[in-house]
């Protein structure tokens, strides 16, 4: 199934801007807080209206400013969760599948009397015990919201959203409402069930590693704007403007000066020279170097001096903050060793680790 979303919208002081077309059924939009994530997710979803542009998902078109097109929410075969999950806070959890299901054949009524063929439902409602028990819920069937954990809630959004029977999944930032420890567990359950019912997903976050590791096709937001977008691996690993490189994770980031074809002077480390992997065009004008991609010691090429670096400790890893500025991050060295061991006096970066990078244009 394809997804095409082009749309323009224009706020007082913010325009989102979006346009891309993908056949992958694993979608994420990665952008800062404010960066228009949710606003795309809501023009999907039919809540927010475009000025411009068109949204059309499996030859269906769900919006078109041109031809007038603008499908209602209920037409438009969304399911959309929540960052709060929206659960009805009165009713039981039980209760609050159920009435998914009162929603899902309005719809299934609709579509028949438009002539629209619907797919075989995932879940049926003389099932509702095999949904609570599948979603890890039938002990919880009689609870209200508030009497739930944030894991227990986000299922119990996921199942109603499920029962609905929809093509396409809208997930804003599943899991910022969850404590750090149980994001991973939650990560790994959801990966688990979109596997299983192959729906097309869009999953919004401003988290890099719920991007990476639940989706294949990345859209960077930055401000409203698409600054990229293209296959999530290709994307970190070649993130080629500046925006893009910090939105990724890149901390090292320099203004450079080109020396030749594959060798630059990085302004902002002190002015070091370095060797690169890649051709170095005219309109590079900043290199990147992830945190974790040095290595300790001597190299005939991109050797760097450490100096007076400062350490500073976390939980499972060291970051390392060189003399020139530049951060390394490393896998956190047994208690005891000495910080004398732990800093060698210099560390390289290999030719092709380096991210050379154009200055976004605004």
């Amino acid at each position: 199934m394809s997804l095409k979303i082009s749309i323009k919208k224009k706020y007082t002081d913010f325009c989102l801007d979006v346009d891309f077309s993908t056949d992958s059924k694993r979608i994420g939009i990665l952008g800062a807080s404010g960066s228009g994530k949710s606003m795309t997710l809501k023009s999907v979803a039919g809540l927010i209206k475009p000025d411009e542009g068109e949204i059309v998902f499996d030859n269906k078109i769900l919006f078109d400013s041109k031809n007038k097109t603008d499908l209602k929410p209920d037409r438009r075969r969304v399911g959309y969760l929540f960052q709060d999950y929206a659960l009805f806070p009165t009713m039981t959890v039980e209760k609050n599948i159920r009435t998914a299901f009162t929603g899902a054949k309005r719809i299934e009524r609709l579509n028949k009397q438009s002539g629209m063929n619907s797919e075989n439902p995932m879940f049926h409602e003389n099932d509702t015990e095999g949904i609570l028990k599948k979603f890890g819920l039938w002990e919880q069937k009689d609870h209200r919201p508030d009497e739930l954990s944030g894991g227990q809630k986000q299922r119990t959004a996921l199942a109603r959203m499920l029962v609905t029977n929809p093509e396409l999944l809208l997930l804003d930032e599943p899991f910022s409402a969850l404590d750090t420890y149980l994001r991973e567990g939650m990560r790994l359950e959801l990966k688990k069930l979109l596997e299983e019912y192959n729906k097309t997903v869009i999953l919004v976050s401003h988290d890099r590693d719920e991007i990476y590791q639940l989706c294949d096709y990345l859209v960077l937001l930055n401000q409203g704007r698409m600054i990229g977008c293209g296959n999530t691996e290709e994307l970190f690993k070649h993130p080629v403007s500046v925006a893009a490189a910090r939105l990724t994770g890149c901390k090292n980031i320099s203004r450079i000066k080109k020396l030749g074809e594959n060798k630059i002077l990085a302004l902002d480390w002190g002015g070091i020279e370095l060797v690169t992997d890649l051709k170095v065009d005219d309109d590079i004008s900043f290199a990147g170097i992830r945190a974790h991609d040095f290595i300790p010691g001597n190299c005939e090429i991109n050797e760097i001096p450490v100096g007076n670096a400062t350490v500073s400790r976390l939980p499972f890893e060291w970051y390392i903050t060189l003399e020139n500025g530049l951060w390394w991050k490393v896998p956190k060295a047994m208690e005891e060793q000495s910080r004398e061991n732990l800093i060698p006096s210099c560390v390289t970066i290999p030719p092709d680790k380096i991210i050379l990078l154009k200055e976004q244009k605004t």
